[in-house]
């Protein structure tokens, strides 16, 4: 028997102002990661660069587009037993400091 209990995914206030100057592909492409999310947890391993950010515990990542310039979306996994993650970053690739992004 399996879980079919979905997971919960908030976007924290900074994402949130980030997400609003997105263009609308972005925008749509960000709506679609966080229903896989919500849906399949955060191993979102259909996305193009999806992976785990080194040396962050529970953080991972991926690509919203392919191209010039390239979004990126953060997210960290808050808690495993009740299924919490937080968008913490949306936004250009050039702008992302993974080692700010806590």
């Amino acid at each position: 028997m399996t879980d079919s209990t979905k997971w919960e995914v908030s976007i924290t206030g900074n994402a949130k102002k980030q997400q609003k100057r997105l263009p609308a592909k972005i925008g749509y492409a960000l709506r679609l990661l966080l229903n896989d999310l919500r849906e399949y947890g955060p191993q979102a391993e259909k996305w193009q660069n999806y992976g785990r950010l080194t040396g962050k515990k529970d953080f991972y990542h991926c690509h919203l587009n392919k191209g010039h310039p390239r979004y990126v979306a953060v997210w960290k996994v808050t808690d495993y037993t009740i299924k919490l993650m937080e968008v913490r970053y949306v936004g250009p690739h050039e702008n992302a400091d993974y080692r700010r992004i806590n």
